[in-house]
This record gives structure tokens, C-alpha cells and sequence, in this order.
């Protein structure tokens, strides 16, 4: 646990053991791989069903040790670069008793713990739901459950080991019928946008969708969607009630 002034908080990240083995590790492997195409690239270069022949044929002609050298900078450089993407790519989770921050990119978002009813990890995300079991965040992270789970209980935060509506989900088809109005043709849209790995359509999609009270889980680019307590149907004046299931407070 840190202290920054007189409030207690929890940090959860990765660390400088993560850091070590990306800014480390990336680039020694990079300068590997790089080293070994040059050794290699005679060999590649005489197998007819090779891809790119002429750029292995081309290295096969450049001087040893000079090429070598060269292809195992040009991995290490390549190696540095992932490590930078996968920096500030890393999910960083500030827990204490009024707020959770998540910082990503540098770029941070707050979310209070007034308006949160219960935290868990459901496939590789960081999820908070509100009263209504609405989505407050999905956060992609590979973070450890159990350091998750620990922070988050330390400050007295609602955890749960899985998530409480995972019963509640059902498999989406077009013209399905129970969705409120215009969520059939959004989640038509995202699957197109889910088939063809448009990541960026299919978040804004998903938010879309979590407007009208639908809330999202892939699984093998298939939907599977639940309503929230705001969520109207054709029919209805009065939003639903969406099935409260056990959340660990």
C-alpha cells in the first residue's frame, strides 16, 4: 500500500519486474531473430515456396558479419518499440476508499465508489457495475485477480469472483425479440465490426448499445448481451429490473 498525503491507497500494476522483462526482453529477442533471418536467409532464400525470396536473396548477398549486425540492430529497434507500445499500453489501478483511478496511455479515468455497486474480472477485463448493473468501465488487463480483488476489499469496495449476471447473458440473432429499439441494428453493425477485428467501431458500439441498456460479452466474436436496469423495450414506459444476482457485499 502507498500513501500519498494523508490518504491510504492501493496501487495494482505490473511493476518493474513487467517493465524489466519488456524494455529487457523485447529487444533481445528482436536482435535474435534479427541475427538468425541473416544467418538463415541462403537457406530461406532456396526454398521455392518461400515467402519473400527476393528480400532473403538480397541479404544472402550483404557481407558477413555486417549483415548480421545490421538485422539484429534493426530487431533490437523493433523489439524497443513494442516494449514502448506495450508501456503505455499497461493498465495501472489506483484503489482507495473514495475512488478507483485507471490509467492507461496517459491518459486516467476516475470512477467513485458511491456510484459503484460491484467490481469483478470477467475474461480478461476489469469490470465496475453501477446500481442499475450498468457498466461503469471494461478495462482490458492482465493484472492478477486475486492482487485485484485484495486492493479493492482493502478500501472496502464491493468484489465479486466472477460476474454476478454471467447466468443472465443470452446469445444474440438478428430480429431477436426483447431488445429496446435501435439496439438490433447497432449490434448487426458491431458483428460486422467484430468480424472484421474493427476494434475502435466495436468499443464505440459497445457504448452505443450500453446508452440503450444493453450490456455486451464476446466470446469467439459471437454477442451475447443482457439488460441493465435503464433499459426500455418496445412496450414499455418503465425501465426494466434487471436480475440482481449475488455481487460479494
Amino acid at each position: 500500500m502507498d500513501v500519498a498525503g494523508s490518504r491510504p491507497h492501493t496501487v495494482v500494476s505490473g511493476g518493474r519486474v513487467e517493465l524489466a522483462v519488456m524494455w529487457g526482453g523485447f529487444p533481445l529477442l528482436g536482435a535474435a531473430a534479427g541475427g538468425l533471418l541473416a544467418l538463415a536467409a541462403g537457406w530461406v532464400a532456396g526454398l521455392p515456396w518461400a515467402p519473400l525470396q527476393g528480400l532473403f536473396e538480397l541479404l544472402d548477398r550483404l557481407p558477413q558479419p555486417q549483415a548480421t549486425a545490421g538485422t539484429a540492430g534493426v530487431g533490437a529497434l523493433a523489439g524497443l518499440v513494442v516494449a514502448g507500445i506495450g508501456t503505455a499500453e499497461r493498465l495501472i489501478v489506483t484503489v482507495d476508499a473514495a475512488q478507483v483511478r485507471l490509467r492507461r496511455a496517459g491518459k486516467d479515468r476516475h470512477v467513485s465508489r458511491a456510484e459503484t455497486r460491484v467490481v469483478f474480472v470477467d475474461d480478461g477485463h476489469l469490470v465496475l457495475l453501477d446500481a442499475d448493473n450498468a457498466e461503469l468501465t471494461r478495462e482490458p488487463t492482465d493484472l492478477p485477480a486475486d492482487r485485484l480483488a485484495a486492493a479493492f476489499r482493502t478500501h472496502g469496495w464491493g468484489w465479486a469472483d466472477g460476474d454476478p449476471h454471467r447466468s443472465s447473458y443470452r446469445l444474440w440473432v438478428p430480429d431477436l425479440p426483447g431488445l429496446p429499439t435501435g439496439a438490433d441494428a447497432l449490434l448487426r453493425a458491431r458483428e460486422r465490426a467484430v468480424q472484421k477485428d474493427r476494434r475502435d467501431d466495436a468499443r464505440e458500439l459497445r457504448r452505443e448499445l450500453g446508452r440503450l441498456g444493453v450490456v455486451l460479452r464476446d466470446e469467439e466474436k459471437r454477442q451475447y448481451w443482457r439488460l441493465n436496469g435503464r433499459a426500455v423495450t418496445p412496450g414499455q414506459q418503465e425501465p426494466t429490473s434487471a436480475e440482481r444476482g449475488p455481487d460479494g457485499r
